[in-house]
């Protein structure tokens, strides 16, 4: 290490089946004391807070990491200490050790410029020194700064693997070969291994579960407990303690006996790559748990990755949801629930509240009986029509739109929706036209047409605000244009009568224009249940107030007179009707006038 670098970086790949990694500094020359740093760090580079040794205080200058992850890199960084000058030569060795044969460790590795693991410069540029004999074996009675949680003669276990079935997205079952029930043994645990894919996998939830045979127990008190790790196992069979933890490798725990047979767990969006799970079997005794003698408890295990959580429950909907290309499936809560499959009842809806929330929704719409008679009353039966439609869907839609358990639904839930909004714009256009007092061809015209326009915006967006908005502004546009040629032909205010102005358009225009104004602004998911109910009761009282009276027929206009002409009857003979004369010689004997 030369006088003005501070650091050097190595990294050393890991294979599987390796129980344990051992750094080591030697033939440190060039200062008194060896004042370097070492550290090590999987994954990444190490930082100045992440675990260091001191070489000047540790001789050999050694750090070993058990269990360390499978299949990753792992970076060595040995930093000099500041205010040292001069340089410094050292040999840096990693040693792995195979976990299925503790007596064969692989050969050191010596990073040097032929090999993979090529030093990196951390912090400046530089080079290093290396030493020209190969280091010595470590001793097995070093004592090593690190504690090791597991004994090094221990050996690995054999890993069972897993088989994958694919039923759909995010819907994959795990089997083991010669399953579901596995035996774990007294002497050592059992391991499985679940393989999950890259980005196909991530958007789901992991299930495992444990159901032990109580049968199989024959009277002990046995406890089956279950580690279950991202990227190496935890297979010690000498510790007897009950936690999936050590410095570098957390887990999730757990457990069946006797008295609790069945063991879930759920882990939501799971990273992929291997999970380890460790069954092992222990007794507990007045000390503790310690290993158990000549008990073989049979387990059954079931492991499956499924969209959501129990399918979200009664409260919530499981959704398939993108974002940024991602794509993950999650719960979409109702009534007050939370938490991943609906299950936090901390904020729900009560029933009473849930019932009272439909009630309003759907009797508020009763508030369409008074348009309907005043239209029947003013001979607007078409109009009617659309009123009754629109009450009528309009209140079993939202008995099956509610979210709780105050659910009733005559059809489709998507068929009354459609129904309910398109009745509701259907009101409104039908209410304006009828206001602009068009000829009854035209009418029919633009009624047929608004239909066919509104069902076509409502297939592309029901929940546009433009969907009210645009066939609202367009039906006033036609009323005002309608007026304004009647006001201008006529050379009077059009309708003519200040008492229509002031107590049935004013007031009916303010209505509306309150039920918009709390639709499009006021309206949340919070306060839905009596917002709505409010815009239910405004719209139908602007549709009483707005719709115009009967037209009364024109008095320039008399009766039309009886239409006059000539016509000819022809009268059928009489005997030709009782058969008296063939009729193949018959003759008309009588002509008449009508």
């Amino acid at each position: 290490m030369a006088p003005h670098n501070r650091s050097c970086l190595y990294k050393v790949f890991v294979p599987s089946y390796t129980s344990r990694v051992l750094v080591e500094v030697l033939r440190c020359h060039g200062a008194e004391g060896c004042p370097l740093w070492l550290r090590v760090r999987a994954k990444a580079p190490p930082l100045h807070n992440s675990t260091a040794l001191d070489c000047r205080e540790h001789d050999p200058c050694q750090l070993a990491l058990d269990l360390p992850f499978w299949q990753h890199w792992y970076y060595v960084l040995v930093e000099k200490h500041p205010g040292v000058p001069g340089t410094i030569s050292f040999q840096v060795t990693v040693q792995l050790t195979d976990c299925s044969q503790p007596s064969l460790a692989r050969p050191p590795f010596l990073p040097s410029s032929a090999s993979m693991n090529m030093p990196h410069s951390f912090g400046s540029a530089g080079g290093m020194a290396l030493g020209d004999s190969p280091p010595p074996t470590s001793p097995n009675s070093t004592k090593y700064p690190v504690p090791i949680t597991s004994p090094a003669s221990e050996r690995c276990w054999p890993i069972r693997p897993t088989l994958r079935n694919e039923l759909d997205t995010f819907s994959v079952h795990f089997y083991i070969f010669f399953g579901p029930n596995v035996s774990v043994p007294p002497d050592r645990p059992a391991v499985f291994v679940i393989n999950l894919l890259p980005v196909l996998d991530s958007g789901g939830v992991l299930n495992l579960e444990l159901r032990l045979n109580v049968s199989s127990l024959c009277g002990e008190n046995v406890t089956v407990f279950g580690c279950l790790n991202h990227e190496v196992p935890l297979t010690s069979s000498a510790n007897t303690s009950v936690t999936c933890e050590t410095e570098s490798l957390a887990g999730f725990l757990l457990s069946v006996n006797a008295t609790a047979s069945l063991s879930r767990l759920r882990i939501p969006y799971p990273q992929t790559g291997s999970w380890y799970l460790s069954l092992r079997s222990l007794c507990a005794t007045d000390h503790g748990f310690e290993p158990c003698t000549n008990v073989t408890a049979e387990v059954y295990l079931r492991t499956y990755l499924s969209p959501c959580i129990n399918d979200c429950g009664i409260y919530g909907q499981c959704k398939l949801l993108r974002t940024n290309n991602y794509l993950y499936a999650a719960c979409e809560c109702k009534a007050g629930w939370n938490g991943w499959g609906c299950t936090d009842n901390s904020e729900a809806f009560s029933y009473g509240f849930q019932l009272l929330s439909t009630l309003l929704l759907c009797l508020s719409n009763v508030m369409f009986v008074p348009p309907v008679a005043i239209a029947v009353r003013s001979h607007y039966l078409l109009e009617a029509a659309v009123y009754i439609f629109t009450m009528f869907f309009s209140t079993f839609y939202h008995a099956c739109d509610q979210p709780g358990i105050v659910v009733f639904c005559i059809m489709e839930y998507d068929v009354l929706q459609f129904c309910d909004f398109l009745g509701s714009l259907m009101s409104v256009w039908v209410t304006v036209i009828a206001m602009a007092r068009l000829q009854p061809v035209v009418k029919q015209v633009l009624y047929l047409l608004g239909a066919m326009l509104l069902s076509m915006a409502l297939q592309m967006d029901r929940h546009g605000l433009w969907n009210l908005l645009g066939p609202s502004l367009f039906a006033l546009g036609i009323m005002a244009v309608a007026w304004t040629a009647r006001t201008i032909r006529r050379r009077h205010c059009y309708p003519p009568t200040w008492k229509r102005w002031v107590f049935y358009l004013c007031p009916g225009a303010l209505i509306a224009a309150a039920a918009v104004l709390l639709y499009a602004f006021v309206e949340t998911e919070e306060n839905y249940f009596y917002i709505h109910s409010i815009w239910h009761l405004l719209i139908a009282g602007s549709v009483g107030f707005l719709l115009p009276p009967r037209a009364k027929p024109s008095r320039r206009l008399g009766p039309l007179p009886r239409r006059k002409g000539c016509g000819y009857q022809l009268c059928v003979n009489e005997q030709e009707e009782l058969g008296l004369v063939d009729p193949a010689v018959a003759s008309i004997n009588s002509i008449c006038t009508s």
